[in-house]
């Protein structure tokens, strides 16, 4: 029986961005594979291209003998590519978009970058025939070619910079004594260096407990044994150690690692880390990099230059062609999830492109995702646990401050008055503070300010979003109701938007108004916009050139600074009352994280969590790190009402400029697909986006849910075909699979 390819032929038009069916002939069935590329036959007059096998299949799309053979397999593939278009195949099919979009996702954008090259000026005269040569040009008062000729005869060769530069050389000079063979000009590649040069140091000893992870991995990994590990540390207890360990044994075995962050502000303190352990074997990828220094990363990768790649989100995709390990670093962080089509997670991408190399996963975090933890008891992941700080630190004393109890006694600042005394008293002892301002899912969340009660649905565990129109509305079920001017728990009409008109400028001109003395720095969206701004602010903190750092969450991912003793979080509730399923969740890590920069040299640490709702199951478990305690009271919400990792769920965004447009097609999408969904998966809406409007484009939403998550994905791909079929270009509709921010 016939085999036939779907070959997708050119990624760089979007007019091709399809697939076109191939029969595979008899003599090729056995050797093509998904992922190879081939020489096809295309269009008028036959001419031949090169193409990519997404999928083999014995169905042809249409009348057999109008398909076309392939002509043969290319030889010279670079098995790096065809994994990369594999992947970017799964995520199209898994996620939804484009096939171009994936691949525009995983492979680097083809520009005319121009590589630096180096040019030396070398001697190509032997000593004796150089001094003759000297004498010559000194005799006939060749002033330049002498002097020239004098340094060359010290130095051999000298970068071409120098010689026209410092010496004053003409270009007309060089060529002639090239022509006379008395010198040569050597080019050679030169890459841009996103690291710079740093002394190497010893490796630290690991701990019992660190080393016992390490060679448990490691004797499983000589064993040929590939799996999804999760790391799961307590603040400060030497998760990079044990990483790097693992790392060393991976690259003993002649295979590339890549590290993935969650955030830029962390590239820096890490890859110093990395480089002083491993030198210029290191390099990073991340948004901050020009053209030119991306591109040179990626030649560098391609041409085994480099053994360990270190970046955010987009770094997973540098083409090692020998990928051993993937590690990703505080993996519960939302940064991993994609914002744009295709909306992949990188912890799952990791896995599929780990599975295509025959290469394992370590997941770390002192606050697991749920999801991670879950498979990790379950018996998907391999849990590692680390429970003690490395160096014999201990964990900060924790506690909190009750603001319904500072606003009673008339304090309505931000600053309760226990933090404002432990400020003071860190500053007289030459100490360090963090300030961190949780600013995160605050858009509309309403709040009682007398006890701290939000306002919730009442079919649903979020909080009502407060719209402009007065209304408060839930994301999740689409119940309406009007404004509350009353709290129904205390009768206090003290009811607001929490954290509006709080930032981090305010908080850091009211410490600057308290503490004239102390020297502030502050880190957040606003202070980082130019390149090197990180590196920048974290330098002069770590440099304890600055008493005080304010910032949001940038701040509490990873950093080490050994003189922090302090660190104030000035509101908890702000993701706490968060309009997102995920909000007790994204409230732990955040006080667990922010937590865990205190304390973590000699000194030892205190943290202070002003909070409206200190009896919260998400506060509380902060206060010890007991994540055990939050997971299982977690897990019974997901469990209740089926969310992720108790099951799944797919967004559906309906979109176009027209808003009936968007409601019909939002109507009628959901009518379609309910004879898929009956029995399978369940269906909320349609109903309005938190932002129904946003840059003139009207915006209605579907929530599916299911147990099964090949369910959504069908679904999905139902959703995809009545779209098309609708044939409506004003109408766009996209997907996002377990989202982990509403909409």
């Amino acid at each position: 029986m016939a085999l036939y390819a779907d070959i997708i032929v050119d990624i760089t038009h979007e007019d091709l961005d399809r697939t076109f069916q191939y029969r595979i002939p008899d003599e090729l069935a056995d050797s093509v594979a998904v992922g190879d590329r081939v020489l096809i036959p295309f269009g008028k007059g036959n001419r031949q291209i090169t193409g990519f096998v997404l999928e083999i299949t014995r169905t042809p799309g249409f009348d057999p003998d109008r398909i076309k053979d392939i002509i043969s397999i290319k030889s010279d593939d670079a098995l790096v590519e065809q994994k990369l278009i594999m992947l970017a195949y799964w995520m199209k099919s898994r996620y939804g978009s484009t096939m171009n979009r994936a691949l525009s996702t995983v492979l680097p954008v083809k520009k005319n970058i121009r590589a630096v090259q180096q040019k030396n000026v070398v001697l190509h005269l032997s000593a004796d025939e150089a001094s003759e040569k000297l004498d010559n040009y000194i005799r006939k008062k060749h002033v330049a070619r002498a002097r020239l000729l004098k340094e060359l005869i010290k130095e051999g060769s000298i970068d071409q910079r120098l010689v026209t530069g410092k010496l004053n050389i003409s270009p007309a000079t060089l060529k002639a004594l090239r022509e006379q063979g008395v010198i040569d000009i050597v080019s050679k590649r030169q890459y841009r260096n996103t690291v710079g040069e740093h002394e190497m140091e010893e490796p630290v000893k690991l701990l019992p407990d660190q080393r016992a992870i390490a060679d448990d991995f490691i004797g499983e990994y000589n064993k040929g044994i590939r799996n999804t590990y999760l790391l799961y540390g307590i603040t400060g207890s030497g998760k990079t150690e044990v990483y790097m360990e693992m790392i060393k044994a991976v690259i003993a075995s002649r295979r590339q690692v890549i590290v993935l962050i969650p955030e830029i502000s962390l590239t820096y303190q890490t890859v110093m880390r990395f480089y002083k352990r491993f030198g210029d074997r290191v390099s990073t990828l991340h948004s901050r990099l020009s053209d030119g220094e991306r591109y040179d990363q990626f030649e560098r990768a391609k041409k085994h230059e480099i053994d360990i790649m270190i970046g955010p989100r987009s770094a997973l995709f540098t083409p090692f062609d020998s990928l051993g390990l993937i590690v990703i670093d505080e993996e519960h962080e939302h940064t991993y999830k994609s914002d744009q089509m295709p909306r992949y997670h990188a912890r799952d991408v990791a896995r599929e492109l780990a599975r295509l190399h025959g290469a394992s996963v370590v997941l770390g975090s002192a606050t697991p995702s749920v999801e991670s933890y879950n498979a990790a008891v379950t018996g998907e992941y391999k849990l590692y646990n680390l429970t003690e700080r490395a160096k014999g630190a201990k964990l900060p004393k924790v506690t909190t401050v009750d603001l319904r109890a500072e606003l009673a006694s008339g304090n309505r600042s931000i600053f309760s008055a226990k933090l404002k005394e432990a400020i003071a008293d860190r500053l007289s002892r030459n100490e360090q503070i963090m300030l961190f301002l949780n600013r995160r899912g605050i858009s509309g969340s309403v709040s009682c300010r007398q006890c701290g009660e939000p306002v919730k649905c009442p079919h649903c565990d979020v909080s009502l979003s407060r719209h402009r129109n007065g209304k408060l509305q839930c994301h999740y079920c689409g119940y309406e109701q009007s404004d509350v001017k009353q709290c129904s728990k205390c009768g206090s009409k003290l009811i607001g938007a929490m954290g509006v008109g709080i930032g981090t400028e305010a908080v850091e001109e009211m410490i600057r108004t308290m503490f004239p003395y102390a020297s502030v720095i502050r880190m957040d969206a606003d202070t980082t916009k130019q390149k090197g701004d990180y590196e920048a602010i974290l330098s002069v903190f770590a440099n304890h050139e600055a008493d005080i750092m304010i910032g949001t969450q940038m701040i509490v991912k990873g950093h080490d600074f050994p003189y922090v003793t302090l660190v104030g979080i000035l509101a908890a509730d702000m993701s706490l009352n968060a309009n997102d399923y995920r909000a007790g969740e994204r409230t732990f890590q955040l006080l667990v994280q922010a937590a865990g920069r205190a304390g973590r040299g000699a000194l030892d640490g205190e943290v202070i969590i002003q909070t409206y709702r200190p009896d919260n199951y998400a506060v509380t478990s902060a206060l010890t790190q007991d994540y055990t305690a939050f997971f299982e009271e977690e897990m019974g919400y997901r469990k209740l009402l089926m969310y992720p990792p108790a099951g799944h769920m797919l967004a559906v965004m309906i979109e176009s400029g027209d808003l009936k447009e968007a409601t019909d097609m939002a109507r009628s999408l959901a009518e379609a697909l309910s004879g898929d969904i009956m029995g399978r998966a369940s269906v909320v809406g349609p109903t309005s986006a938190s932002i129904g409007k946003l840059r003139d484009v009207y915006r209605q939403m579907l929530y599916i849910k299911s147990r099964q998550i090949d369910v959504l994905t069908d679904i999905k791909d139902r959703a995809e075909a009545f779209a098309s079929s609708c044939n409506s270009q004003n109408v766009r509709i996209s997907f996002d699979l377990d989202p982990m921010n509403g909409y």
